[in-house]
């Protein structure tokens, strides 16, 4: 009699499921006329745009205009893009960052570009924040950053990119990447030490 228990169970999961199709690949299909596809590619990278666009605005309303406009973009050029010219989120990114330096700039001059580096600082203030208040602190410090620091800070430390995905966002090198990281930090740094007993840090 044949040992029915050797035999692959079809309903338990046996045929590996399809892969996910590459924002490339949904991009195009979006080219082609097919709406599901821009419902998809809607939900994989605007979450990630509207994240960079709320740290670098402080703001949620014009967070998600910029994010609306990004996306708008990312339609009307979707028949247009080559692919293997680079990746689509890095290219949504970029695109962010513009439209929310365009943003600032409108509502207020940069005053900071060529303010003096602070000194370092000994520890992180990135890695300490971690509730609302800290969240807020946060926040102001990153309104007071320079525009290219700003970037790389929010890119590295709150999105989580590698240096080198960043410099391709930037269009700089990674050392530069690098450079803009460790400043940015510094800066920060020094913003929040004047607010150590309001936000709970012990002093060291």
């Amino acid at each position: 009699m044949e040992d029915l228990t050797s035999q692959p169970d079809m309903a338990h999961g046996s045929v590996s499921a399809m892969p996910e199709p590459s924002d490339e690949a949904l991009l195009g299909r979006f080219a082609d006329g097919d709406p599901t596809a821009a419902r998809v590619l809607t939900d994989r990278l605007g979450p990630r745009c509207y994240s960079v666009a709320l740290r670098m605005l402080g703001n949620r309303a014009e967070a998600e205009d910029v994010t609306q406009e990004a996306m708008m973009r990312l339609w009307k050029m979707a028949p247009d893009w080559v692919s293997g010219q680079a990746q689509i989120s890095t290219w949504l990114y970029r695109v962010t960052l513009n439209l929310c330096i365009d943003l600032r700039r409108r509502k207020q001059p940069d005053t900071l570009e060529n303010a003096p580096e602070p000194e370092d600082g000994a520890a992180s203030a990135i890695d300490r924040m971690q509730d609302a208040s800290r969240r807020d602190a946060l926040q102001d410090a990153l309104d007071q950053l320079p525009n290219r620091q700003r970037q790389a800070i929010v890119l590295r430390h709150i999105e989580e990119l590698s240096n080198p995905e960043i410099a391709g966002i930037m269009d700089i090198s990674v050392e530069a990447v690098e450079s803009l990281t460790a400043r940015g930090k510094r800066s920060l740094t020094a913003i929040l030490a004047g607010r150590r007993d309001e936000l709970g840090y012990e002093h060291g």
